[in-house]
């Protein structure tokens, strides 16, 4: 299964140390992982890591011997149940003394995932560390923390419009998207449970994408298809950018811009060089 992850088109492929091993399985799946990257050749994806929780016995052991034995084929470790700042900190400054032992010429970053409502209290001292480059929604944990009902067997959200009117995660997710973005860092939504239904994760990934998140997880690779088609710019969305470009530049300094009788501002032009920037 590792090595077939490796032949999905998807932006990134991480293996997971964390929640889908049972303890007592701990130690041979850090062994695996590092077996299975050493074997990675011709990848051009990115590759993660999911260590488990600083809170764990397993966390500074996963770091240590996976930064030291495959460190130079990984580009950022997950740090899961992100909490406050000394979490980011701990698992930079071990980093820090591991690549200087091993004189790594490119530094592992962290995805901070956020799980808890300690961790939206702390999210900006979170963000704050050079090494965070992006900050994940943990639906499930985040759930518990607060004390949500679980309406799915996953608990990964499913269900939702049967026992809230609204979005339940909107401030959770707004919160977390604003502070990646004051941060310059990527947002990531969390994966969505039910593998099989893709108009509910196409519907989670819409939402995700209209509250100005960057990307989402995939729990399956039958899923990579639809996240990827609801986060790449579709070719409507770029011919409407070029042509907003196109008219704020030929307005030159008159200010004022008119494109089918809707006025375009400074902040429309912004968002359309966004896009085009992502492409």
């Amino acid at each position: 299964m590792l090595k077939k992850a490796f032949e999905f088109d998807v932006d990134v492929v991480m293996l997971d140390m964390e929640d889908s091993v049972p303890l007592a399985a701990k130690t041979a799946a850090r062994e695996l992982i590092i077996s299975a990257l050493k074997n990675v050749e011709n990848w051009k994806g990115g590759i993660s890591v999911r260590v488990n929780s600083v809170d764990t016995p397993f966390c500074f052991r996963d770091v240590i011997e996976i930064a030291q034995a495959v460190g130079a084929k990984i580009d950022s470790i997950v740090l899961p149940k992100a909490d406050c700042a000394g979490d980011v900190h701990f698992l930079s400054r071990l980093l820090d003394g591991i690549e200087a032992e091993t004189g790594a010429q490119n530094p592992i970053a962290i995805d901070a995932s956020i799980e808890s409502a300690l961790g939206i209290e702390n999210i900006a001292e979170i963000a704050s560390s050079p090494r965070v480059r992006s900050l994940v929604f943990g639906i499930a944990d985040y759930s518990a923390s607060i004390g949500a009902r679980l309406n799915s067997i996953s608990g990964h959200g499913e269900n939702e419009e049967e026992i809230y009117p609204g979005h339940r995660w909107n401030f959770a997710m707004s919160k977390i998207a604003q502070t990646a973005k004051a941060h310059n860092l990527l947002a990531i939504d969390a994966p969505y449970g039910n593998f099989k239904d893709l108009q509910g994760l196409l519907k989670s990934a819409k939402i995700a994408s209209a509250l100005g998140f960057d990307g989402k997880w995939a729990i399956h690779p039958g899923q990579a298809e639809t996240i990827n088609g609801v986060f790449s710019p579709s070719q409507e969305e770029i011919d409407r950018a070029n042509r907003i470009l196109d008219a704020v530049k030929a307005a030159g300094s008159s200010g004022a811009v008119a494109i089918d009788g809707r006025m375009i501002d400074k902040a429309t032009a912004r968002l359309a060089q966004k896009l085009i920037d992502s492409i």
